[in-house]
């Protein structure tokens, strides 16, 4: 296994509208299933796979995301907050968090409210290397997964490695995880606000997109009843 030696971003931005009011007073990476924060899913196996530089976005109740980056226990890791005044998107808040990085080329970011206790994070660097040498460079690489029933018509279309804007046949939902070149996000200005699904598209078209399809357990933590269902 190779260790995680590219930066890696957690995305704790987002406001969770749908989680309310669950969401009032709790950012919504900090819910807690089975005992854990979800975020803290994520760190875990960031540190169990050697990552080290870390950067977290907040923006709602984002001092408590702050306070719980402080108590939490993950020695290994050294992790960057990004403040954002306003929530960026997902693109604006990448790029804002791209400033903390040393980054070479690529660069892995996951959404901090999803549940995916079987993420591949042991791939991510062997991945990386593949990405290197490519002949054409790839902008991003995408983990998909199979679609839930909250989103039936998916948001890509998946060929022999090759992730495009929704295939005719079949279509697969987009799980939050991605490795991205910076050269994807390079033309947004530092605290601009700027959706991401844009620049995939823009990406798709020149086939600089690649990706893959998971088969773990996945869940978007979007609604209190899923919530719920987690932590029976």
């Amino acid at each position: 296994m190779a260790h995680i030696q590219i930066p890696c971003m957690v995305l704790a931005a987002g406001r969770g509208e749908r989680m309310r009011p669950l969401t009032d007073h709790t950012p919504k990476p900090l819910l807690k299933v089975q005992g854990q924060a979800l975020i803290d899913w994520h760190l875990h196996h960031l540190s169990a796979n050697g990552a080290q530089e870390i950067v977290i976005n907040h923006a709602w109740l984002g001092e408590q995301i702050v306070a719980h980056v402080a108590s939490a226990n993950f020695p290994q890791l050294h992790i960057q907050l990004s403040a954002e005044n306003t929530a960026l998107e997902t693109a604006g808040g990448l790029r804002q968090g791209m400033a903390l990085m040393k980054i070479q080329d690529y660069f892995f970011a996951i959404n901090g409210d999803v549940f995916c206790p079987e993420f591949p994070f042991a791939k991510i660097q062997e991945i990386v290397e593949t990405l290197r040498q490519s002949p054409q460079k790839i902008l991003a690489y995408l983990f998909l997964i199979q679609n839930p029933s909250h989103h039936p018509d998916g948001d890509f279309g998946l060929d022999q490695g090759i992730v495009s804007d929704k295939a005719s046949n079949q279509s697969y939902t987009f799980s939050g995880a991605g490795i991205y070149h910076q050269d994807l996000l390079n033309g947004i200005k530092i605290g601009d606000v700027a959706k991401l699904a844009p620049l995939l598209r823009q990406a798709m078209a020149t086939q600089q997109v690649m990706g893959e399809l998971l088969d773990v357990m996945w869940v978007d933590v979007g609604t209190p009843e899923r919530l719920a269902e987690l932590n029976k």
